[in-house]
């Protein structure tokens, strides 16, 4: 999952950042309400979580926005304010949980994990297909003809991200975003690389390739056009 942490205290952004990636998620962090509303407008990101009282715009605001715009980006709320009447004017401002501090990092995973399971439901997305590919978003699991294929956390990020777009071409950035933090400063060509090694789990054993180089724009998974030319891996 890519998630999203709006949330203005540092030691508290750090302590889900770290849980969540050491849980082999991609967390990113915002500590405002304007920045938090650019990045979840983005569509990048499975599930949001979002502190309720924020500098400038607070999460309340943020959260309307989203759903003014008609962006169902799952939400969930932490705030020091839990009183059922506080609950109720966030769920009722568009958040789909709402939690009071303090908590313990296991229950924000279970309710981002409930989250994204039920967004899931509601995207009828739980198993990607293309060609002899498969891939179970809920379970991680990735097989070819039948065949498993281990995948490590990043490269199952890629691989999700290029199935959701079969047939099309996927840019570096499109898969930066989707595989890494959103601060994170790429050295060298590390989507190349990863997605090499990727190429290599989903090939083998296979005399034809699934996985193409679009060349000059980026990779595509699928059937290969016949006017594009095929890049290097």
């Amino acid at each position: 999952m890519r998630i999203l942490i709006v949330e203005d205290d540092k030691k508290t952004a750090r302590f889900l950042t770290r849980g969540l990636n050491e849980s082999g998620h991609v967390a990113d962090h915002a500590a405002g309400g304007e920045l938090g509303l650019t990045l979840a407008m983005e569509g990048i990101y499975d599930v949001a979580i979002i502190d309720r009282i924020l500098p400038g715009l607070d999460g309340l605001a943020v959260v309307a926005e989203l759903r003014r715009l008609k962006i169902n980006l799952p939400v969930l709320m932490l705030s020091g304010i839990a009183t059922a009447k506080d609950r109720i004017e966030g769920l009722r401002s568009g958040c789909d949980d709402y939690l009071g501090k303090p908590y313990a990092f296991s229950e924000i995973l279970a309710r981002v994990q409930a989250l994204q399971r039920r967004n899931d439901r509601t995207a009828g997305a739980d198993i990607l297909s293309v060609g002899d590919l498969t891939l179970d978003v809920k379970k991680r699991q990735a097989a070819r003809a039948g065949s498993p294929i281990d995948l490590q956390n990043r490269e199952f990020l890629l691989l999700r991200t290029l199935m959701q777009h079969a047939n099309a071409v996927v840019t570096r950035s499109m898969l930066l975003e989707a595989a890494w933090d959103y601060d994170f400063e790429p050295k060298g060509n590390i989507v190349d690389m990863h997605i090499h090694r990727l190429r290599k789990k989903l090939n083998s054993g296979f005399e034809e390739s699934i996985l193409h180089t679009i060349a000059g724009a980026g990779y595509l998974i699928g059937r290969m056009p016949e006017d594009q030319a095929l890049g290097g891996d």
